[in-house]
């Protein structure tokens, strides 16, 4: 299962934070902050692999000692592409290599969406970034992987959203281009 997506700029600002597992708000944003640490400083010859921080593994354990802990947050997977890095927290069940190949196809599915995707796009049209990460992973389950399904998808759905405003209306432009100040007489009382 995964249990979060996150993307960060270099300078570790969050550009998309989503968990699909319950935490505090305040586990939320110290998480956050070490995992920019822990990738932010690996070499860029490491592996795209990491253990969980401490902070996130102490508060998922169940009290149960007899329950297995296959569901309980267990490894960081990222990928950096210039100036952003993507990263997914996942259970022990899910396969590393599979991760990076759905940030694979989450980048790319961005970039076709963007036509050359930067960091801007994803600030200024963050409605679509999480579109189509809810394309990709419902509910910590990843259901799609296909670029083209995703983008198919993410598609349709804003040409469900957008809709004529004024279909039938003048607009103001059409207003002010017929405007002549001799139209505006004052007749008095």
């Amino acid at each position: 299962m995964i249990n979060a997506v996150l993307v960060f700029n270099n300078s570790g600002q969050p550009r998309l934070t989503k968990f699909y597992t319950q935490l505090d708000t305040s586990v939320q944003q110290r998480l956050i902050s070490e995992i920019f640490a822990l990738v932010s400083q690996r070499d860029k010859s490491a592996c795209y692999f990491l253990p969980l921080p401490p902070l996130l593994a102490n508060s998922s354990k169940s009290t149960s000692a007899s329950e297995p802990h296959n569901d309980v947050p267990s490894l960081i997977t990222y990928r950096k592409y210039a100036t952003l890095c993507f990263i997914v927290i996942s259970t022990s069940t899910e396969s590393p290599l599979a991760l990076i190949d759905l940030i694979q196809v989450f980048v790319e599915a961005l970039d076709r969406l963007f036509e050359d995707v930067c960091e801007l796009d994803l600030i200024f049209n963050f409605e679509i970034l999480h579109a189509t990460l809810a394309e990709m992973i419902v509910g910590g389950v990843v259901v799609e992987t296909s670029v083209e399904k995703v983008v198919q998808g993410v598609r349709s759905q804003g040409k469900v959203a957008k809709r004529p405003v004024n279909e039938g209306r003048t607009s103001v432009a059409s207003s002010l281009a017929s405007f002549r100040p001799s139209d505006m007489v004052w007749a008095g009382r």
